[in-house]
Formats: C-alpha cells, structure tokens, sequence
C-alpha cells in the first residue's frame, strides 16, 4: 500500500474540464443541477448490484446510493423541472480495471423526452464532454439484432442450453449460471455482442429484453422489450437510459420480484422503497433518464485502460 496518489495533476486537470463542460452542456439546455444525499434508508433492489452498508450507533441500517434515481424521481414528481446531477456513488464488490467501490455518475432526466430524443442528447453529452463532434455519429442497434449479427444467436427464443453453447460455456460456467437466462444474456452482451462493435465510435443498443426493463416501461409497440438503452464506445459501457415507468403498481411487482431473486440467490435483502413508490403515486411526469459513468468518459480523453489511472486514489481488488 502506498500513500501516494492513483494519478497526477494533469489527470485532475482534464476532469475538472471534463466538469466544466459537462455543467456547461446541461446549462445551456436549462437542466437544473440538484444535490441528492449519498446516505439514504433505501437502496437497489436489483440483484446484480450491491449496496455498501453504514449502521448508526443506534443499530438502524443506512444504505451508500447506488445511484440518485430514487431521490431524483422523487423531485421529478414533487414539481422540479429537468434536473441533473454529478454524483458520488457507491457500489460493493466492484474492484478493478473498469469497476471501482466509489464512483462518479452524471445522471439526468428530460420531462417529455422519449427514446429518440434521450439517444440522440447522451450521444451529444458524450461527444461534447471528449470535445469530438463525429461521434454524433453513432450506430443504433437493435438488441436482438446485435445479438444475431455478434452472436449468431437469437436471445428472444434461444433456450438456456442454447445460450451457454453460444458462449461456449464449460461444465463449471454451466453450473454457476443454470438456468438464469439474464445471466447468460449479460455474458454474451460482454464478451460476445459488445466486442463486436466498432472500436473507434458509439454504439447504442436498444430495446432490452422486457425481463432486463429495470426501471423502464414497456415499449408500447413490442411488448417484448423495454425502452432501455445502452451506449458503449467500443466494448466500454458509458451509459444506461430508459424511458421511465410510471405506474405505480408495476413498479411494486418489480421490486418485489427483484427481492426474491435476492432472497433465491442469498444475497442481502434490502428494504421496499415505498418514498419511491409513493412519489410514482403522486405521479411522476412523462420523462427520461441517463446515467453515465464519469471516469470512463474521463478514461477515453485521457487514453487510460484502467479506471485506477483516472482517480486520484484507488481502491484495489483486495479493499
């Protein structure tokens, strides 16, 4: 261990401009900066994503967000216009070249927006941020397509046996995996379909499988997918977009749906984030969101591989 910084000043340099040019993207489009607490009683039901935990002297469990959604959501239907925020946030066992525990993510939402117009505004954010108008440019893809071109597989009707042997699964891979179809669906996304895409320009995937909808409605022409998206440049993950779900009950069937595969897999439960529910009661305007992950826009202007060069102190693999 060492008491010296992960990186020097001239990497400190290109993030604050990095900042300055991302308040300055969301100002000239009047999206109101907002400030979001990085503790809260509430967390991610989803299981893929672990929260860190703080306990009070009293015993009571606070939770380090995992992303501001929940908080912003909640301003959304409290009568804030389109709103942004840059954010600490924070997430357990991720550790790495790509991944680390604390973070910063830039997350925002357009009232009025849908899929279009949001895909079109995070390519321009992260063109804007690099100072590269070309990659306005970018290639949309379908899910599916993407999948059948990079793959050669369809993922709306391959069976799981079909999708291990995609991936070219051993016995053990098979085992660990079974029969969680999503699961396989995230391995081939990230070692198949995403390093297919072109190395030198953004590519948006489109319309998840509706089992991967998270926090997004249904796409009201196939109600197979979800109006979700994700944008990569490369095989690099930069952002993840939906158009929202509003409606309240469904965002409860969800939730406790996502609490017992948390409960079949082991993993710590968390508690129902009724403010949430109460806020989508209350009526959460038509709207869009993004969250794009900071340092790894920082990483691509820097010419960094690992996301332990971008900040100024890492956490490593055994922290």
């Amino acid at each position: 261990m060492t008491w010296r910084a992960s990186s020097g000043a001239a990497v400190a340099r290109q993030r604050a401009d990095l900042l300055e040019r991302a308040r300055r993207f969301f100002r000239e489009r009047n999206v109101l900066e907002v400030d979001t607490p990085a503790l809260g009683h509430f967390s991610a039901s989803d299981p893929n994503i672990e929260s860190l935990r703080v306990a009070r002297p009293s015993g009571a469990t606070l939770y380090l967000q995992t992303s501001p959604e929940s908080f912003m959501k909640r301003l959304l239907a409290d009568g804030y216009p389109d709103i942004y925020g840059i954010c600490r946030v924070f997430r357990g066992g991720e550790a790495g070249r790509l991944h680390q525990p604390e973070f910063t993510m830039v997350e925002w939402y357009r009232q009025g927006f849908g899929l279009d117009a949001m895909i079109g505004e995070t390519v321009a954010f992260v063109a804007e941020l690099l100072d590269r108008p070309a990659l306005r440019d970018a290639e949309q893809l379908e899910y599916r397509d993407a999948f059948q071109r990079f793959a050669g597989i369809d993922p709306f009707t391959a069976s799981t046996d079909e999708l291990a042997d995609a991936a070219s699964a051993d016995a053990g891979l098979r085992d660990s995996l079974g029969p969680d179809r999503d699961a396989w669906l995230d391995l081939l996304l990230s070692t198949c379909v995403a390093a297919g895409f072109a190395d030198n320009r953004l590519t948006v995937l489109r319309h998840f499988p509706a089992s991967q909808a998270a926090l997004a409605r249904m796409c009201p022409s196939d109600d197979r997918v979800a109006d979700r998206f994700e944008v990569f440049y490369g095989a690099l993950e930069l952002a993840n977009g939906f158009v929202e779900l509003r409606d309240p009950d469904e965002q409860r069937q969800r939730i406790l749906a996502d609490l017992g595969k948390r409960h079949a897999t082991a993993r710590p439960p968390v508690p129902l984030d009724e403010p949430l529910l109460a806020a989508l009661e209350s009526g959460l305007p038509e709207c869009a969101g993004v969250a794009a992950g900071f340092e790894r826009i920082l990483m691509l202007a820097t010419g960094a591989e690992d996301i332990r060069d971008v900040v100024t102190f890492a956490f490593d693999n055994n922290d």
